[in-house]
C-alpha cells in the first residue's frame, strides 16, 4: 500500500530554446513534471492553479495515470504562469528570457479536505511564503520535501528559513546551496544547511549527478545517467524529484538507506525527461524502462 503524496507547485506554459529546437507555448511546470515522474511508482494528489488562458487539459495529459486532480484550480479572472527559457551549446547554462508569474502572484489553491491528510508532501519551487501557507493546510505530514531556488534566497531568505524548520528535505541545485549556506565547499554547505533544522539535503550537480549528506552524518554520491540524449533539460529536477518522493511513497520508508535508492530511481526518471521537450521523455516510457535503466546505473557504478 503507497504511501500518500501530495504535490503543490506551477503550472505553467513555456517556451524552451535549445541547441535541437524550439518549443513554444508547450506544457511546463514543476507540479506537472513532478506528478508525471511520481505517477510511475503510485498515487499522486496534485494542488495547482491556472488561468483561464491555459490551453492544456490536464485530464487528458494525465489520462490513465493515478494522479488526482481534485486540488487543480482555474481562476477565470487569471492568467497561466508563462517562462521562456534558453540554453546555451553546451545545455549546462540557461537564460530566463521571460517570466510571467500571473496567477502564481495571487493566493495559492486551497488544498481538498481529502487531501489534508496527506503523509509526503512535495513542495514545489515557489515563494517561501506560499510553500509555508500551503503546508499549513496538510494536518500531519510525516516527511516534507522542499525545492527552492536562488531569487527566493536572495530576497526571501526569513521565509525560507522558516519553512526549512519545519521540513524535512530540502532538494536544490549545487549554486543554490553555495548561495544558501554562503560556504563554495558542498560537503560544508550541506552541514550550514541541515543546521537549519533539516534531517536530509539533497543536492544537485547537473551532469555530476548528486549529493546526499543526512543530520545524522552520513552520506551518499551517485553520478548521473551516462545518457546519450540530451535535448531539453527543462523539468529534469522536478522529474528527479518525483522519482524520488514516487519511490519513498511506494516503499513507504524514509530512511538514509531507501533514500539512496529513491535518489537512483530519481536520477534515472530524469535521464528520459532531458531526451526529449516537454513530457514527450516521460509519456513515451513505462516502469519497465525506469527499472531497466536503474539496473543499468547499478552496474556502471558499482566496483
Amino acid at each position: 500500500m503507497n504511501t500518500s503524496l501530495l504535490v503543490t507547485g506551477s503550472i505553467g506554459i513555456d517556451t524552451v530554446r535549445t541547441p535541437y529546437g524550439v518549443s513554444e507555448d508547450c506544457l511546463g511546470g514543476s507540479a506537472v513534471y513532478f506528478s508525471m515522474a511520481a505517477s510511475f511508482f503510485g498515487p499522486v494528489r496534485f494542488v495547482g492553479v491556472v488561468g483561464a488562458d491555459c490551453p492544456f487539459d490536464l485530464g487528458e495529459v494525465f489520462a490513465g495515470r493515478d494522479v488526482d486532480l481534485a486540488g487543480l484550480e482555474v481562476r477565470p479572472q487569471s492568467k497561466t504562469f508563462r517562462w521562456g527559457g534558453s540554453y546555451a551549446e553546451n545545455m549546462d547554462e540557461r537564460t530566463t528570457d521571460y517570466i510571467e508569474l500571473n496567477v502564481l502572484a495571487e493566493a495559492p489553491p486551497p488544498v481538498p479536505e481529502a487531501f489534508a491528510d496527506s503523509e509526503l508532501v512535495f513542495l514545489a519551487n515557489t515563494t517561501p511564503k506560499l510553500q509555508l501557507e500551503l503546508l499549513g493546510q496538510v494536518r500531519e505530514p510525516v516527511f516534507v520535501a522542499v525545492d527552492t531556488m536562488n531569487c527566493w534566497i536572495q530576497d526571501h531568505l526569513g521565509d525560507l528559513k522558516s519553512l526549512l524548520a519545519k521540513a524535512d528535505c530540502l532538494i536544490i541545485n549545487e549554486d543554490e546551496a553555495r548561495l544558501l549556506a554562503g560556504e563554495h565547499n558542498l560537503i560544508k554547505a550541506g552541514r550550514i544547511i541541515l543546521d537549519m533544522g533539516l534531517g536530509v539535503v539533497v543536492i544537485k550537480k547537473g551532469e555530476s549527478g548528486s549529493l546526499m549528506c543526512s543530520a545524522d552524518g552520513e552520506r551518499f554520491v551517485l553520478p548521473a545517467y551516462p545518457a546519450s540524449e540530451v535535448r531539453d533539460p527543462t523539468g529534469a529536477g522536478d522529474s528527479f524529484a518525483g522519482g524520488l518522493l514516487g519511490y519513498l511513497a511506494q516503499s513507504g520508508k524514509t530512511d538514509f538507506a531507501t533514500l539512496k535508492t529513491a535518489i537512483a530511481y530519481g536520477t534515472v526518471t530524469a535521464s528520459f525527461t532531458i531526451a526529449d521537450f516537454s513530457l514527450q521523455g516521460l509519456t513515451l516510457i513505462n516502469k519497465t524502462d525506469i527499472d531497466s535503466r536503474l539496473e543499468n546505473l547499478r552496474e556502471v557504478t558499482s566496483f
